[in-house]
């Protein structure tokens, strides 16, 4: 019985047997009719990655970038309503094409959930109910009923994290006195100092100073009706929570909790003051050249509240360009409806798309490649950022995520880019060569303490700001990760930097990093098959043998997670319950390809488990060369943040059919 799409049941996918098994289970076949059955392999994989090479061709924007959505879950689209309507910004098409998205997310029994075949969520279904309130919904319509009945039935509103509570007091559906406070006097405590803002991971960083004038300001907006039904009982809608003994940290943070909530008090004005206009200071110096903050939705959102409360009126530049940003995330359908997306992936789909074209044997010098190696090589970042604040001394040189996030290049984009740079055989070598060698060094500049590297910063390990009693959203910190250090590896690896101590260092981290299973963890995949399907090509391109110790176990694990269909699955509840979801869902394209790149690098591409995997790729194929994949395979906040990279489903499983055809990662440039 395998897991049902709409999460009902907590049944999981059946692990199919072993290579090995099997084999045991049929007669030997002989040598003939093995080569055979290859030959047929190999000719299927041929015409499925033809037909998907013309298909992701076909997508790449004129200027040289590939994008493909990213679909997140519907807080999105209820935030940017309930920020409409506190701005007094409110559209009627903007605000029924919102209503229809979220609607059409809404599960049978009333939820909304965070990633696609995933349970009830509680903020999320807060929110979007909500939000189709706004859209004009009747509380007593059978859908609304559903939803408000099960909130109740979860604890209402008070068991919601802080944010949606956040939302709600800005319209006095909450109490700010029943939030956790957030001083902006945050800002001014210097770096050494636990708790301090660059303590915090850079999507952390960039949303709490915004908030920190917000809960400063406390401000609340009259609401346009009640929501006594999201409340278990609405005479008393916030119940009193036990306190943590005062020995342990969460008793000790939520005691600091209290004695902020007293010096809001009693703070000086003229402190205070100050605080808030550093706070504003920080926000519009870290403000994108096309409006937004950090390419990213949240941090927009709450800088544009922030300021608006601080007297910045919304034809000011800083304000007018800021919700011109917003705009860019939305995404409309073709049935009317409007998705916001949470971020934008240009740099991080172009160097994928890249890497897959020129492992499926696209020639090195094609125009599109080389169009989108100009494109790639524009986008590198030559100022510093917040990163510089741990390295103020290293030259910048890395790439973002996003169109416009020059303040907070990453790591992990940095590597797979240069990986991109140098399978294309540009007209000007030179150019490339000196982007490549930028990257290198602000790669091995960002290199953490223990050997590892981080997606956005340095050493970013506090173990204070996930104890915070405001930080319930999600991770906070952004410390080493498997997937991105194996990126670096092997990016490293590739530049020909194999043996560099530092190099050495971050295949040490990751040899020790191994789950006792084989599996790697996956910080920004899903999840144990995106690590082991990072780690083993960094390893292999690190000249770590196929019999090494490490690499057996790992082989074993993708064998032993294989579905009886042939394909590879993995559901985000792996986050939570590591013993009965690690690599265990649901067949999908893009997780399928991500065990094959780990067994193909381990020197299995003539096992039964690749033949098998490969046949599931060529045979749930489209007629257009494209594959369809619903599910989340993509990692924000592990468990807390899923992601749909719609183009995932399209350039892992074109890599892994071309590795498997053409033996590995095509030729590098010079």
């Amino acid at each position: 019985m395998t897991a049902t799409t709409d999460g009902s049941t907590g049944a999981l996918p059946p692990r199919a047997p072993s290579a090995s098994d099997a084999t045991a289970e049929t007669t030997e076949p002989t040598d003939s009719l093995r080569t055979a059955v290859l030959d047929d392999t190999a000719e299927s994989a041929r015409r499925a990655a033809a037909r998907a090479t013309d298909y992701l061709l076909s997508l790449q924007d004129p200027a040289g970038w590939w994008k493909g959505d990213l679909e997140t879950n519907v807080t999105m689209d209820a935030e940017d309503l309930l920020l409409r309507q506190f701005l007094g910004i409110q559209d009627p098409r903007t605000t029924e094409a919102a209503g229809r998205h979220i609607r059409g997310e809404q599960r049978p029994d009333g939820t909304w959930a965070t990633f696609y075949g995933g349970p009830g969520e509680l903020s999320a279904t807060v929110e979007a109910y909500v939000a189709l309130r706004l859209a004009g919904d009747a509380p007593d319509a059978p859908h609304m009923a559903r939803a408000s009945a099960w909130i109740r039935e979860q604890g209402g509103v008070a068991a919601a994290r802080v944010f949606t509570r956040i939302w709600l007091a800005l319209f006095g559906w909450w109490k700010w006195d029943d939030l956790p406070e957030l001083p902006p006097e945050l800002l001014y405590l210097p770096k050494w100092f636990p708790l301090n803002i660059y303590d915090f991971g850079c999507w952390a960083r960039q949303t709490i100073v915004p908030l920190t004038i917000v809960s400063a300001k406390r401000p609340v907006r009259p609401a346009p009706f009640a929501l006594d039904e999201l409340h278990v009982d609405p005479r008393r809608p916030a119940p009193p929570r036990p306190l943590a003994p005062a020995t342990s940290w969460d008793g000790l943070f939520q005691r600091l909790d209290k004695a902020l909530h007293l010096y809001h008090k009693v703070a000086l004005r003229k402190l205070r003051g100050a605080a808030m206009r550093a706070a504003a200071r920080w926000i519009i110096e870290r403000q994108e050249n096309d409006g937004c903050w950090g390419g990213i939705q949240p941090p927009a959102v709450y800088s544009v509240i922030a300021l608006h409360l601080l007297g910045y009126d919304l034809d000011h530049p800083v304000l007018r360009t800021g919700l011109a940003s917003l705009d860019r995330f939305a995404v409309w359908r073709e049935d009317g409806a409007r998705m916001i997306e949470a971020c934008q992936s240009p740099v991080w789909d172009t160097c994928l798309a890249t890497i897959a074209l020129a492992d499926a044997g696209v020639p090195a010098d094609h125009p599109q490649l080389v169009k989108a190696a100009d494109w790639m090589l524009a986008e590198q970042i030559r100022r510093p950022g917040d990163w510089s604040v741990q390295r103020p001394q290293l030259p910048s040189g890395g790439w973002a995520f996003e169109f416009e996030n020059d303040n907070y290049p990453d790591i992990d984009d940095t590597a797979e880019v240069v990986l991109a740079l140098r399978r294309v055989q540009h007209p000007d070598p030179q150019r490339g060569a000196d982007a490549v060698q930028r990257a290198v060094r602000w790669n091995f500049g960002m290199q953490s303490r223990n050997g590892g590297w981080g997606a956005f910063d340095v050493d970013n390990t506090s173990p204070f700001p996930n104890r915070l009693p405001f930080c319930d959203f999600g991770e906070v910190i952004d410390p080493p990760s498997a997937d991105v250090t194996a990126h670096v590896v092997e990016m490293l690896a590739d530049v020909g930097r194999a043996h560099d101590p530092r190099t050495r260092r971050g295949i040490a981290w990751l040899l020790a990093e191994q789950e006792p299973s084989g599996a790697w963890f996956g910080r920004w995949g899903t999840n144990y098959l995106y690590g082991t399907g990072s780690v083993l090509p960094a390893l292999a391109a690190a000249g770590i043998p196929g019999s090494h110790p490490a690499v057996r176990r790992a082989v074993r694990w993708l064998e032993q997670v294989q579905n009886e269909d042939g394909g590879w699955g993995e559901d985000q509840r792996s986050y939570q319950d590591k013993e009965r979801w690690a690599g265990r869902g649901a067949s999908t394209a893009s997780q399928t390809a991500w065990a094959l790149m780990a067994l193909l690098a381990a020197g299995e591409r003539e096992s039964e488990a690749v033949r098998r995997g490969v046949r599931w790729l060529t045979g749930t194929q489209r007629d257009d060369g494209s594959w369809d994949e619903p599910y989340f395979t993509g990692t924000g906040f592990p468990w807390d943040f899923s992601i749909n990279y719609h183009l995932y489903r399209q350039v892992f499983p074109l890599t892994a059919l071309g590795r498997y055809l053409g033996g590995g990662p095509a030729a590098v440039g010079a």
